[in-house]
């Protein structure tokens, strides 16, 4: 019997037609945030061949020039060609937003959730920004192949915009990286390219310069481009919609998910903030050697402003007892979102940098940062 197992995640960039609407979609909120910070906004987006809509519940004091700033973020992303046949200066722009139910508004304004749900923070001590090796490698490949066409060009000039990842590593059964078993990379291309250059530049430029080579050995297996070819790519290839990568969003696979996406949602949405919250904790939680590794659950009712529960896991990485850290995180810290928002300044536009390649392990964000591990050090 074997002594070792496989996990695997994955990652898409942010040409991938449903990053493109989680991008459009911060947009929005970010935009509208700039010019009312109490903006209610919950915005939806579908992308096809020739065509965003974008549609939603919203209701703000800000005025935003929607066809500009959507076409602006299709710009920004690399669709500007008519090769691509999605390109920012000829799709079609459809609005279909409306103002938010006066129903929800009645709970929101009294300092209640948005909306009821369950969300889950995750931490381990896996990589130095204690997320999932898995997760944070796909992540940084297709981060890789983003920066080359953006920055370094001439490297590979054939590069497009859409491209996937996957990583797959071998595990100890006590949990510790062994090795990476299989890595997948797909990246659109521009026609007049072989297959046999592609893999070339991908393995040296993109996954020798993000894996370490001390994961990587000669049973290591690699995907580039399994299908053998990938031009016609983005909202051309595939249909796009807002909040369909919640697992590439979050923890890859490796914790559970509440159902609810992010990208699009003011922070009184607590699927949103929750999220970042539970994050918060379990990131501080692990950071202090408290646990190994934390999984944190908090659910909440909408209208009402309290937590309906916190529920903690340590998966057996902790002598302190999981009820213990559970009173303690309700005893000193405010999980109402009132509190959240305040702690972490959400009302800002600062959102739309989340949308793409991850909205967890990078420090940038203000839910990431380890304030909170000298208060955990005191529980006993």
């Amino acid at each position: 019997m074997s002594n070792t197992y496989l996990f695997t995640s994955e990652s898409v960039s942010e040409g991938h037609p449903d990053k493109i609407c989680d991008q459009v979609s911060d947009a929005v909120l970010d935009a509208m945030l700039a010019q009312d910070p109490f903006s209610r906004v919950a915005c939806e987006c579908f992308a096809t061949t020739g065509l965003i809509v974008i549609g939603g519940e919203i209701t703000t004091n800000s005025y935003v020039d929607l066809q500009t700033l959507v076409r602006n973020v299709i710009r920004e992303i690399g669709y500007t060609k008519p090769g691509y046949r999605f390109d920012a200066d000829s799709c079609s722009v459809l609005n279909a937003i409306n103002h938010q139910s006066v129903d929800i508004a009645i709970g929101v304004d009294k300092g209640g959730a948005g909306d009821q749900g369950m969300m889950f923070g995750y931490a381990c001590s896996e990589t130095e920004e204690y997320m999932p090796a898995t997760l944070m490698y796909s992540h940084k490949l297709v981060k890789k192949l983003s920066d080359i066409r953006n920055h370094n060009n001439d490297l590979m000039p054939y590069l497009r915009p859409d491209s996937k990842s996957q990583v797959t590593i071998e595990y100890t059964e006590s949990g510790e990286i062994l090795r990476v078993h299989t890595v997948v990379v797909s990246t659109q291309h521009d026609p007049d390219v072989t297959q046999e250059q592609i893999r070339a530049d991908v393995i040296k430029n993109v996954i020798n310069e993000v894996i370490p080579a001390k994961y990587l050995d000669e049973k290591t297996i690699y995907y580039v481009n399994p299908t053998g070819n990938f031009v016609i790519g983005g909202p051309h290839g595939d249909t796009g919609l807002t909040g369909r990568k919640i697992i590439v969003d979050t923890y890859g696979g490796r914790a559970p998910h509440g159902g609810g996406a992010f990208s699009g949602k003011d922070p009184t949405k607590v699927d949103r903030s929750g999220a970042y919250a539970a994050r918060h904790l379990a990131k501080n939680i692990v950071a202090s050697g408290l646990a190994k590794e934390c999984t944190i659950q908090v659910s909440y009712a909408i209208g009402v402003a309290q937590p309906i529960n916190i529920h903690v896991d340590t998966h057996n990485s902790s002598e302190v007892a999981a009820s213990k850290i559970e009173e303690f995180i309700l005893a000193n810290v405010d999980l109402t979102p009132k509190g959240i928002i305040e702690r972490f300044q959400l009302r800002r536009p600062i959102y739309k940098a989340t949308a793409a390649f991850g909205h967890f392990g990078r420090p940038d964000f203000p839910w990431e940062q380890l304030d909170l591990v000298d208060l955990f050090k005191t529980i006993k």
